[in-house]
């Protein structure tokens, strides 16, 4: 499941497993659930979509060759760099079918993916989560033990570790989601120091204030918004395009990269006549929590998932 992408928002679609469980009002109209659903397409039967009652349900590796299609994505913008350095970034989404921090997915297969990550330095991944509190921790354990001089078990220095070009992302599509998760986000961002923090509202369900300590962060944040379409038997729910257009402006206030992938259905990008397509602009290492808008370490975060 690797593609070049339709998504406004990124250049190409890596999926390193497909499968996932539904943790979010986002997940009621799961775009990856009527995918997969779709007859003749790929079979309803490669994976079963867990949910809240229903068990956790069921994760498939992709093949090989998807991952390889990503080491040839890598190779070709290299050699684009190589001919002209202001090539611009090429962004990979990880994963439309699948959550990389999904707690049900064996440490072994996210090991392998961070190695492919940063074998493929040429690339920014973008991996993008419904359960940020778990960043941190699933991360973590994709590492093998530290050891000091005296061959004592310690703790890695995380921003260490971390690939240098790999975005954390997390979705928010309720107040009450951007209130609980922007503190995880803004933790995780705090503790490994990724290329960006982004956030998608998609789909967005009601009118959102960004968390002031995201916005604190200017261009190391991106917003992302959009309006649901149908999928299958769920028919999309609306957005009126003033919650768009609020999100927009706050952006603009603390001059925050802003994309807006569509209106509700998928018919139309413009707000107000136009269309919002920013993207960050890669920069040097991550600054310190303290230079970056001081994000702080909640206590205490709760699970999702």
């Amino acid at each position: 499941m690797a593609e070049n992408s339709k998504i406004s928002w990124t250049d190409d679609t890596f999926n390193p497993w497909i499968g996932c469980t539904k943790v979010s009002p986002a997940c009621d109209g799961c775009y990856a659930e009527a995918l997969m659903g779709m007859p003749g397409r790929f079979g309803p039967a490669r994976v079963q979509w867990g949910a809240p009652g229903q068990g956790e349900g069921t994760r498939d590796r992709t093949a090989p060759s998807t991952w390889a299609k990503v080491r040839k994505w890598n190779r070709e913008q290299r050699a684009a760099l190589a001919s002209d350095p202001a090539t611009p970034a090429r962004f990979v989404f990880c994963a439309s079918l699948a959550d990389v921090f999904d707690n049900a997915v064996p440490t072994e297969w996210r090991r392998d993916l961070f190695a492919l990550i940063r074998e493929c330095e040429s690339l920014t991944f973008l991996l993008l989560t419904k359960r940020p509190s778990m960043i941190v921790k699933l991360f973590t354990a994709t590492l093998p033990p530290a050891y000091g001089p005296d061959d004592e078990e310690g703790e890695w220095y995380l921003p260490d570790m971390w690939p240098r070009n790999a975005a954390i992302g997390f979705t928010a599509v309720t107040q009450a989601e951007m209130d609980r998760d922007s503190r995880h986000a803004l933790a995780a961002f705090a503790a490994l120091r990724p290329a960006f923090l982004f956030w998608s509202g998609e789909p967005l369900l009601e009118s959102i204030m960004v968390a002031a300590g995201l916005l604190a962060l200017g261009d190391r944040f991106w917003a992302i918004t959009g309006g649901e379409t149908d999928q299958g038997k769920h028919k999309a729910r609306d957005t009126p395009v003033g919650a768009f257009q609020a999100v927009r402006d706050q952006c603009a206030a603390a001059r925050v990269p802003y994309q807006h992938k569509q209106n509700k259905g998928g018919a139309t990008r413009d707000l107000d006549g136009r269309y919002h397509d920013d993207r960050p602009v890669l920069k040097g290492p991550t600054p310190t929590p303290e230079t970056a808008g001081g994000a702080e370490t909640p206590s205490g975060p709760a699970e999702v998932g």
